[in-house]
C-alpha cells in the first residue's frame, strides 16, 4: 500500500511503458517515486507481457485509489516491432483512461540511467542501441542531459566520435557499445555495462513533461524508428519458380 501522505496532497501519477529493446517494462510513478514496477530483461514476447503488466498495474492503482494523469512511452529509436507494441498499448490506455500521452526519447532514458552511476561534469555521454552489423543508433548528451548531438544511425569505425574524444572523457553504454570496445582506442573512452532503457528510469522525465503539459497527440503519434522497417523472407519460405518459355 502507498504511504498515507499521498492521499493528502495533489499527486502526479504516471504510467510509464518501455519496450524499445529486448527488455520489456512497465512502471507507475507518483511524484517521481516508483510505486509499481515490472520488468523482463530476457528476450520474450512483448505483446503478451505488456498486457499482463498493464493489468497488474491497473489493479494496483485501483487498490490504492490512484488514477494516471498521463501515460508515458519510450518513443525510440529501437526495435521496430517493440516500439510499435509499446506505443500501440500506450495509445489504447490513453483512450480508455481519457488521459494524455507523453513520448520520451529512448536514448535520453538510457543516459539518465548512466548519469545515476557516473556524475562527471566534464564527461559527455553516448547511449547506443544495436542496429545490426557495425551500425548503432546513438546521440550525445552532456552531464546535465542536454543534447550535444542529435540522434542518428552511425557506422562504427576507428575514427568514430574522434572530435568528441579529443575534447575529454566520453562514456559509451547500451547494447550497441559492445561493438566499440575493440575498435575505439582512446584514453578518454569509458565503457559502462548493463545500461538499457527501462520504465522505472522514465519517472523524472515523464513527470516533468506532464507538469509542463508537453503531450503528443495520441491519434497521430508514431514512434521514432530512425530507419524504415525492412522485412526479410525466411529462407525456407522463399518460393522457387521455374522460368517459363514465352
Amino acid at each position: 500500500m502507498l504511504p498515507k501522505i499521498y492521499f493528502f496532497f495533489k499527486v502526479a501519477c504516471i504510467l510509464n511503458i518501455e519496450t524499445s529493446t529486448k527488455a520489456c517494462s512497465l512502471a507507475v510513478s507518483v511524484n517521481e517515486e516508483i510505486v509499481f514496477n515490472r520488468i523482463q530483461t530476457e528476450k520474450v514476447s512483448h505483446v503478451s507481457l505488456i498486457g499482463v503488466y498493464g493489468k497488474e498495474a491497473m489493479d494496483f492503482m485501483r487498490k490504492n485509489n490512484l488514477k494516471p494523469d498521463a501515460v508515458a512511452v519510450s518513443a525510440g529509436p529501437g526495435s521496430y516491432t517493440g516500439l510499435r507494441i509499446g506505443v500501440s498499448y500506450a495509445k489504447g490506455l490513453c483512450y480508455g483512461l481519457n488521459v494524455p500521452l507523453i513520448a520520451i526519447p529512448t536514448l535520453k532514458i538510457m543516459t539518465l540511467s548512466a548519469l545515476e552511476q557516473i556524475r562527471d561534469e566534464e564527461s559527455c555521454f553516448c547511449p547506443m542501441i544495436d542496429a545490426r552489423r557495425m551500425e548503432v543508433y546513438s546521440a550525445i548528451y552532456d552531464s546535465h542531459l542536454n543534447e550535444i548531438r542529435a540522434v542518428r544511425a552511425d557506422i562504427v569505425e576507428e575514427n568514430s566520435y574522434r572530435e568528441y574524444l579529443a575534447s575529454g572523457k566520453m562514456v559509451f553504454f547500451g547494447d550497441g557499445s559492445d561493438k566499440c570496445k575493440e575498435i575505439i582506442h582512446s584514453e578518454n573512452a569509458i565503457f559502462m555495462d548493463d545500461i538499457f532503457p527501462s520504465a522505472d528510469k522514465m519517472a523524472s522525465l515523464s513527470e516533468k513533461a506532464c507538469s509542463e503539459k508537453n503531450f503528443v497527440q495520441a491519434a497521430y503519434f508514431e514512434p521514432f524508428y530512425l530507419k524504415e522497417f525492412q522485412a526479410t523472407a525466411a529462407k525456407n519460405k522463399v518460393l522457387k519458380t521455374k522460368p517459363t518459355d514465352e
